[in-house]
């Protein structure tokens, strides 16, 4: 397939662009920032480019990955994510609409269903980690979430009123900046990352491959919403032992990881606050992320033989 790609410069599009290609699509490339994947420098707030683009190169599905994220709320007002995540996802929309295009994938978050509640966890009186999936209420903190959340919105809007199909996900953290989360571990982003993998991380590659997946499943899927993130290994029975005591919830799933963490020097989280649960997209999507935390274990125990 012809596919656009917004985002193309960004984490996510540098891998997701060849990963594209290597299955046999034709891949253009839309960012802000040029790059070797990016054909086209522009934004998708500008309408006339958005149409331009998908008729020129006879676009047939899009994957709009391209948006302004958390870290951005610093360098850009309110203003400018409606722009970029709400007047350029209506613009993709709209046009995909008018021009005949197939498929239509949104890369969504589930930062957007994150409240000051949730993030307070044990600190604010939470007695059990949130257990997240795709019907759990949501109410954004910031302008990232809630222009992210109207993006959804019109998602569901032009599939409605069109039939455009669309597979909207939301992927927990796969960025490479480090944590901003306050129970971060100051002295090893490594070792924060290993631990989020419990519960609201996967990598990059994994999110490309669920990508391709919604790609190729969105016409039979007609509209649906995924949670793509590595499989907890936790049940929802554990939820008030997560966020009073994780380190022991953690070593009952996973007994040798207190000495290859202690090896390491690395620690877990004294309390996790919220599970993603991506089993929606096992059971639908027929994904599964391929990374999980113990991986991270399994590489860590390659280490301590080698010692």
């Amino acid at each position: 397939m012809r596919v656009l790609l917004t985002g193309s410069s960004g984490w996510l599009g540098r891998t997701l662009a060849p990963a594209l290609r290597a299955v046999g699509h034709q891949v253009t490339g839309l960012d802000v920032v040029a790059s070797p994947e990016t054909a086209v420098v522009g934004s998708v707030a500008d309408r006339l480019l958005v149409r331009q683009v998908i008729g020129d190169h006879a676009i047939e599905a899009v994957i709009h990955s391209g948006a302004l994220h958390k870290p951005d709320i610093e360098r850009f007002d309110r203003q400018a994510f409606v722009d970029v995540n709400v007047t350029g996802t209506l613009n993709l929309l709209e046009e995909a609409v008018a021009q005949g295009v197939g498929r239509f994938v949104f890369t969504s978050t589930t930062s957007l269903m994150i409240c000051e509640r949730i993030r307070a966890g044990a600190a604010g009186g939470a007695r059990a980690a949130e257990w997240l999936t795709e019907d759990s209420p949501v109410q954004p903190r910031n302008v990232y979430g809630i222009t992210k959340l109207a993006a959804e919105q019109l998602c569901r809007l032009v599939h409605r009123e069109h039939g455009l199909p669309v597979v909207m996900l939301r992927t927990s953290r796969f960025f490479p900046e480090a944590d901003d989360m306050a129970h971060a571990i100051a002295q090893s982003d490594e070792n924060t990352k290993a631990n989020e993998l419990l519960f609201r991380r996967l990598t990059v590659e994994d999110a490309a491959r669920a990508h391709l997946m919604a790609l190729d499943r969105a016409p039979e899927l007609g509209f649906d919403l995924f949670i793509v993130s590595a499989p907890p290994p936790f049940s929802r029975t554990e939820a008030a032992a997560l966020i009073s005591d994780a380190p022991s919830v953690v070593a009952r799933h996973f007994p040798r990881y207190p000495e290859l963490y202690a090896r390491r020097g690395w620690t877990m989280f004294d309390s996790i606050d919220r599970v993603y649960d991506p089993s929606r997209a096992a059971a639908r999507l027929d994904f599964t992320c391929r990374t999980t935390f113990a991986d991270v274990l399994a590489a860590l125990e390659v280490d301590a033989e080698s010692l």
